[in-house]
């Protein structure tokens, strides 16, 4: 990016922040806003700025920003307040998110003709994750029942930790069978599970550590309010750069490391929200700045190669490839109808899949026509999914609020005053 697209992309932030919240009121989110201006303004064919997807610094935006965002999830994950309705979110992360992974790669293998076994598992796999920031203002309407906001919001912080793994392997197969590397796929295996295996052990050192040294100096009086958040910053970029540097996989070790530095953290003398709010707000800002790249490099390849094949595929991702799955995940677990087709609809695509998609560029290139599908299917997926949900999400919360009060022995739902400022992880 150029010192033009830099200065107009902090002016954007700058007006965003000032009217955010008015926004809001009309379904207009940030990712909506930021992907159509970097579409506008940064588009290849006629925008005055200059974005180009294969340059290195875009890619480590977009790998920062989603380190960042697993960090600060799986470090906000408290297992305390969950614990009384986590059947749910554990349902949605195990059952639900590894059947949405088969039936995706399955669809994706069948419907788009030419693609190896190995990219239809990508495809599968980046399309599992949701994201929270796209439905905030379900995430924040307290009229609607904790325990649905919270498994949504939950599954939407840990799901894309879990699926990396997944898209990692698959990217090591899909280099070998495409010949864009001269290894075997056996090799390519192999150096990819050492990669997943070194970003765990990576990950449990560098956030148990931190986790332990912040702790210990809080009770000893040594650390300043501001040097414990800036300290877990810290802690989120270390064990991101540590994994770089033994050529291991840092979006793991970020996780990882989260979860380890939540569950190690000692909340008598530290408070974890404070501790988080640093690499979170962090996470946030490079977000805005990622869907802004979305929209200049993602989107208009999506264009370039649509096909009813990768359209077909995008509705199908976002309706029956995730609402089935989900469905299936909560068979017998005590929640009406309404409450389970709230949870299937509201799973939107957002920032895990934008930065899946740019790693397949990274890893394979856009040579490859069968690289070109795969990315551009993603991508569509995700505007879509950014269109339809942003959209979507206050007249869905209000008809899922009408059903439940027709349901039998209903209560009227509570009359909240809703926080569309605040950020979407502040039910776990």
């Amino acid at each position: 990016m150029t010192e033009t697209t830099v200065a107009v992309l902090a002016l954007i932030v700058l007006g965003w922040a000032a009217v955010s919240g008015a926004l809001a009121r009309h379904d207009i989110t940030g990712p909506f806003l930021f992907a159509f201006a970097g579409y506008v303004l940064a588009n290849p064919d006629w925008g005055p700025l200059t974005v180009d997807v294969d340059t290195a610094p875009v890619h480590k935006v977009a790998e920062v920003t989603l380190a960042l965002v697993l960090f600060s999830d799986a470090a906000r994950v408290n297992l305390t307040k969950l614990r009384r309705d986590l059947w749910i979110p554990m349902r949605l992360l195990t059952i639900g998110l590894v059947l949405s992974m088969v039936l995706g790669a399955l669809f994706a293998g069948w419907i788009l003709v030419g693609l190896p076994w190995a990219l239809a598992g990508f495809v599968g796999a980046a399309l599992a994750p949701t994201d929270a920031a796209l439905s905030v203002a379900i995430i924040n309407d307290k009229r609607i029942r904790l325990r649905i906001r919270r498994a949504l919001n939950v599954e939407s912080g840990l799901n894309d930790g879990i699926a990396t793994p997944i898209v990692v392997f698959m990217l090591a197969v899909a280099a070998s069978q495409l010949g864009i590397t001269h290894e075997s796929a056996s090799r390519e295996v192999g150096a990819a599970l050492r990669e997943l295996g070194g970003g765990i052990v990576t990950g449990i050192a560098v956030g148990l550590g931190g986790a332990l040294l912040i702790s210990t100096s809080a009770r000893r009086g040594w650390i300043m309010s501001s040097g414990r958040q800036l300290g877990t910053l810290s802690v989120a970029i270390a064990a991101f750069a540590v994994a770089l540097a033994f050529d291991t996989n840092g979006f793991l070790a970020a996780f990882v490391a989260g979860v380890a530095f939540g569950a190690a953290l000692d909340g008598k003398v530290i408070d974890r929200d404070e501790a988080i709010e640093l690499p979170e707000l962090g996470g946030e800002l490079l977000a805005l700045v990622v869907w802004f790249l979305f929209g200049a490099t993602l989107v208009p390849l999506a264009f370039d190669e649509l096909d009813w094949r990768a359209f077909v595929y995008a509705l199908a991702s976002l309706t029956v490839i995730r609402m089935l799955p989900v469905a299936l995940s909560l068979v017998r677990s005590g929640l009406d109808r309404p409450s389970v087709v709230f949870i299937g609809w509201f799973g939107p695509r957002g920032l895990a899949s934008v930065v899946f998609a740019l790693l397949a560029i990274e890893e394979l290139g856009t040579t490859a026509p069968e690289v070109q599908l795969a990315v551009s299917t993603v991508a569509l997926t995700v505007l879509l999914s950014v269109v339809l949900h942003s959209i979507t999400a206050r007249s869905g919360g209000q008809r899922y609020l009408r059903s439940e009060q027709n349901q039998p022995g209903s209560e009227p739902a509570p009359r909240s005053r809703r926080t569309t400022l605040s950020a979407p992880r502040t039910t776990r």
